[in-house]
């Protein structure tokens, strides 16, 4: 079993939650104890609290809950043990429903809680201690291993399939079987002998049915030695009496017995009920009835005269010895709660105060015949005690039978004197008719022939009929009320004030109801007047008042004038709790609102709240909030009205910051740090906040700050900045104005960083500045168009959709060629862009007067973000930056220049660096111009060392970019050219051999010593350890295989 576990456990830890299953089973089917299975929860006292019932359908549905309880508790330890855990997991709520309704009602499952880890309790639920980072991945899975197997026997326990239900016997009642039980019992050989021998095998018990020998020749109780009633085939088909029988199966493991009886003891019961013995035999309708259902069913009036004879009852006990017969009444009963005896008169029991019988069963009223729960001591009808016998009935004396008659139509007795029913008004008196004959049985006086009755006079015809026709008319009359807008309430009052007229109640109402009201209204006044007094004064009631009076009263006129006086007083009394302490005006509002409580209050707090509407709708501006005028109170509040501040206290509190010494924020700025925070300290920070820009200290509300980064500038500041980059300057310049964030030239913090400045831009802007801002980064999303082309005669760009070479510019109207991006001539037409430089080199005059001047013209810088080309040359600063895109990158090997920090793994430089391969001219612009020149020979590229014929000085002649007056101009280089330099400075010469190396893909590493070779190795993370033994020239070569291993610079321009 520690083997299965660990397997368990194993799995648990490692998420495969599917597989545990299948070690569940082995574990629930291991035959050992609870107490040995079980080590961390202890599930034989969670089964004794929580399963619990009087027969097995009660214990089975406890069983049910604790196994879905039991599934939470594993899915949290699954949770727990999983590597994915919920957000929540260090927590569990208490108001959870299902939690509630599984967890938390299951004895025992906050231990299990515990174990898991949530030993900290809060007000809401558990959850792990602070200092608790992870669970306890062994003790968890322990735990919610043995919460698994337990669930799994217990389902095992419910379906009936658990292999050894016997472990259970002692634990869950009325689920466990016997046979099961008996089946798992093991012979255990003495000492000494072999292996015991196999229990024969148990045979199923044979049920007994009516045909059965068993069942047809019941003698004596089992018990008792008396007369047997039942047999049970669950106690070994034993018979026993009632009584026995009774005692007997009120156990709870025998409640569920299903017992018989035989053929004597069915003859010998109630032939209506058929558990109680027979006490009478009626000849007239052929019944053998216990004396219970005797008094039931006889006391029918027309089964009062059947004639009965009595059972003799020593047919009964002449089977029972002496010894037997018990000498007290036989109603005494035993109490099934705490086994007390009681004497026949008591109703509930003596010691424990409960009814009779077993709280499961029901029982019967004697009285009403309803059937009660078995808990119920009293009839939930009659309320009479559960054993109080049939009250008996008081035989009416023949001389009130013969001076009463009953009425045919509702069954009320009526006296003879009376003409008419007192109930039902009716004149049914046929005088009284002489009872019907008791009735004998056919065995004694078969000839006589039962007495005929006389027919009744039934009147029920002529009063339906009459009442229909009286429904029918009214019915009318209110659809014709309907019609023109009168209530059915109205018609049924007018009908009770026109009762016995033929005047159509619409007419009354139109004509005579005004008249009534007022009558109404009248009779209220000198009924008020009568208690007032002669100095009281008169009450003034409308028609409204009046008509609610008589429809409420049903068309009773005085009745309405005595509930509209009470009506006007209670509301006079409302309204004068209410403060309005004039009656005058109160009755006069309520005449006017016709009664209405609600509109009377309006009209009366009409004239007060008169100057309130007229300062709300006044036109005159609010006064301004002085925070040092002496009524605090009168500012509090208006401030609460105004801004909507959480509190009293903010309040306060802004009034006290207003009124501090040298203030300079206003009180709106106040207000929205008051509604952040209630910390006066932190609201001072907030309200003195300094512009780096401008040195002004401003409210943190009114400073701004980009997404980028968290420089905050003020609002004024913020404008101006962005106002003057958008119309004077390039969008990549549209940076922060402290930190100069973020990196442009990252391509992906350039889109979510634009993205968000077009929001905040469009708030500060003004149209056309913002309109220059679009159209700006429109521009710059077309330049990653691939067809997108510069222009090289001005600063225009556009889009070109044809194939020809020939470009013509939409806005200076001159053409270039679209690959090489030169000036448009007619010789390049049917020309490859490399054969046009080489006729041009042959055979243009200027061209080769420029000499090595107008190559290096020619192969000048190409911005390799825009693909804008310039005519430079690349000596001087590496550093480039282009002037349409402001990308800025490498002239020699077109690597990007960062800022900050770049996403090189192992660079850890913070300022503006690049990163240069190692045939970048960066790095070769330091070799003497012999070694390069050794450098191409070796490799057998030709290079010029003299001047063209056509150059007439000893100045480089090659355009490059200076700073002028602080502007960017191209002039000639006019350094002064040495001898072997083909008519270029030193820097240019240089920079035209570099590009010869480029352009044929020449390696530098062979031409290396060890210090370049060394540093090159460490730019490229080669390993430079030296090997033991290893000499200086086989050390120098293996790192110079290493090095060459590497690729050189994939953005380095090759033109040749």
């Amino acid at each position: 079993m520690k083997e299965v576990k660990r397997r368990g456990q194993a799995l648990l830890i490692s998420g495969q939650f599917q597989d545990v299953r299948a070690e569940v089973q082995k574990l629930a089917a291991f035959c050992l104890p609870l107490s040995q299975k079980y080590h961390h929860i202890k599930a034989e006292t969670i089964l004794k609290e929580n399963v619990a019932g009087s027969n097995k359908a009660e214990v089975l549905e406890s069983l049910g809950r604790l196994v879905k309880a039991l599934s939470i508790l594993e899915k949290y330890g699954c949770n727990l043990t999983s590597s994915t855990r919920p957000k929540y997991w260090r927590s569990v709520k208490h108001n959870n429903p299902v939690f509630k309704t599984t967890v938390d009602a299951m004895q025992g499952g906050r231990r299990v809680l515990f174990l898991y880890g949530y030993t900290n309790m809060q007000l809401d639920g558990l959850s792990f201690p602070e200092e608790v980072t992870e669970p306890d991945q062994e003790k968890v899975s322990f735990v919610t291993l043995e919460v698994m197997t337990l669930r799994c026997e217990l389902d095992m326990l419910i379906q009936g399939t658990h292999p050894h239900q016997g472990l259970f016997k002692d634990v869950i009642p009325f689920v466990v079987r016997q046979d099961a039980m008996a089946a798992e019992v093991e012979a255990v050989p003495p000492k000494g002998e072999g292996p015991a021998r196999k229990p024969p095998p148990v045979l199923p018990k044979p049920k007994l049915g009516l045909g059965h020998p068993l069942k047809k020749c019941l003698s004596q109780c089992h018990l008792c030695g008396g007369r047997a009633a039942v047999l049970c085939p669950s106690c070994d088909g034993q018979a026993f009496c009632d009584e026995c029988d009774d005692r007997l199966h009120r156990h709870p493991a025998r409640t569920n017995h299903k017992r018989e009886r035989g053929l004597e003891a069915l003859q010998d019961m109630c032939t209506i009920c058929g558990v109680s013995p027979v006490h009478a035999q009626c000849a007239t309708c052929v019944q053998r009835l216990c004396e219970k259902c005797d008094g039931l069913f006889h006391s029918h009036p027309e089964r009062q005269g059947h004639t009965r004879t009595m059972v003799t009852p020593a047919l009964k006990t002449s089977s029972i010895p002496n010894n037997l017969v018990s000498s007290g009444p036989s109603s005494a009963w035993t109490c099934v709660h705490c086994a007390t005896a009681n004497k026949p008169p008591d109703t509930v029991c003596v010691t424990c105060k409960r009814g009779p019988g077993s709280p499961n069963t029901v029982w019967r009223c004697k009285s009403c015949t309803v059937i009660n729960e078995g808990s119920s001591i009293l009839c939930e009808v009659c309320e009479r005690p559960r054993l109080a016998p049939r009250p008996s009935a008081t035989p009416v004396p023949a001389s009130c039978s013969e001076a009463q008659w009953t009425c045919q139509l509702c069954t009320f007795v009526n006296a003879v004197s009376t003409p008419t029913c007192e109930m039902c008004k009716s004149t049914a008196n046929p005088g009284r008719q002489p009872p019907p004959p008791p009735k004998t049985p056919p065995s004694v006086k078969p000839h006589q022939a039962k007495p005929v009755p006389k027919p009744r006079l039934s009147l029920a015809p002529k009063r339906q009929d009459r009442m229909r026709e009286e429904g029918r008319k009214l019915i009318c009359q209110i659809r014709e009320a309907e019609k023109l807008g009168i209530s059915p309430e109205e018609v049924f009052a007018a009908l009770r004030v026109c009762k016995g007229t033929s005047v159509d109640l619409c007419d009354w109402q139109e004509s005579e109801l005004p008249h009534l009201l007022d009558q109404i209204c009248a009779m209220a006044d000198s009924v008020h007047a009568s208690v007032a007094g002669p100095d009281g004064e008169g009450v003034r009631l409308s028609r409204a008042e009046a008509k609610l009076a008589w429809l409420a009263t049903g068309g009773d006129i005085e009745w309405a004038a005595r509930e509209l006086l009470r009506d006007r007083q209670f509301k006079m009394r409302e309204l004068q709790s209410l403060g309005f302490r004039d009656a005058s005006q109160c009755e006069d509002a309520l005449r006017q609102s016709g009664g209405d409580l609600k509109s009377a209050l309006s009209v009366l707090q009409r004239p007060l709240l008169n100057p309130f509407h007229l300062h709300m709708w006044s036109e005159e501006p609010e006064p301004p909030i002085d925070p040092k005028h002496p009524d605090k109170e009168r500012m509090c509040r208006r401030l609460l009205a105004l801004y909507e501040l959480p509190s009293w206290g903010r309040c306060e509190l802004t009034l006290s910051l207003l009124q501090e010494p040298n203030v300079s924020y206003t009180l709106e700025d106040v207000v929205e740090a008051v509604k952040g925070s209630h910390d006066r300290d932190f609201i001072r920070r907030v309200l003195n906040n300094e512009c780096p820009c401008c040195l002004s200290v401003f409210p943190h509300s009114k400073m701004r700050s980009l997404t980028s980064c968290q420089c905050a500038v003020c609002q004024e500041c913020f404008t101006q900045h962005f106002t003057i980059t958008v119309r004077d300057k390039h969008i990549r310049d549209m940076v922060c104005p402290i930190c100069r964030g973020p990196d442009i030239n990252d391509p992906e913090q350039l889109e979510s960083y634009f993205s968000t400045l077009d929001i905040q831009l469009r708030e500060c802007l003004t149209a056309d500045v913002y309109d220059l801002f679009h159209k700006k980064l429109t521009e710059h999303v077309l330049m990653k168009e691939p067809k997108f082309l510069w222009c090289c005669h001005c600063t225009s760009g556009f889009i070109n959709d044809g194939e020809q070479l020939k470009v013509t510019c939409l806005s200076c109207c001159k053409s270039f060629c679209a690959q090489c991006k030169k000036p448009w001539e007619p010789q390049h037409q049917d020309l490859t862009c490399g054969q046009f430089q080489q006729w041009k080199r042959d055979n243009d005059p200027e061209y080769q007067k420029q000499g090595l001047a107008g190559y290096l013209r020619d192969n000048g810088i190409t911005c390799p973000h825009c693909r804008f080309q310039y005519a430079l040359t690349k000596g001087g600063c590496m550093h480039f930056t282009c002037f349409h895109c402001r990308y800025q990158f490498c002239s020699g090997c077109n690597n990007p220049y960062y800022k900050m920090s770049c996403r090189t793994e192992a660079c850890s430089y913070t300022g503006l660096h690049a990163h240069h391969p190692r045939d970048c001219l960066f790095y070769m612009r330091d070799w003497e111009s012999a070694r390069l020149q050794a450098l191409l020979q070796r490799s057998g590229v030709d290079f010029n060392t003299e001047p063209s014929d056509a150059q007439q000085t000893d100045a480089c002649g090659v355009m490059e970019q200076k700073d002028e007056g602080g502007q960017q101009i191209d002039s000639p280089c006019g350094g002064q050219s040495q001898p072997g330099q083909a008519g270029l400075c030193e820097k240019h010469y240089k920079e035209y051999l570099v590009s010869l190396i480029n352009a044929h893909s020449i390696d530098p590493a062979p031409l290396y010593d060890n210090h370049d070779l060394v540093r090159a190795c460490e730019r490229y993370q080669v390993d430079t350890q030296r090997g033991e033994g290893e000499d200086d020239g086989a050390h120098h070569a293996r790192l110079l295989k290493k090095l060459m291993e590497v690729p050189l610079g994939e953005k380095v321009p090759r033109n040749k």
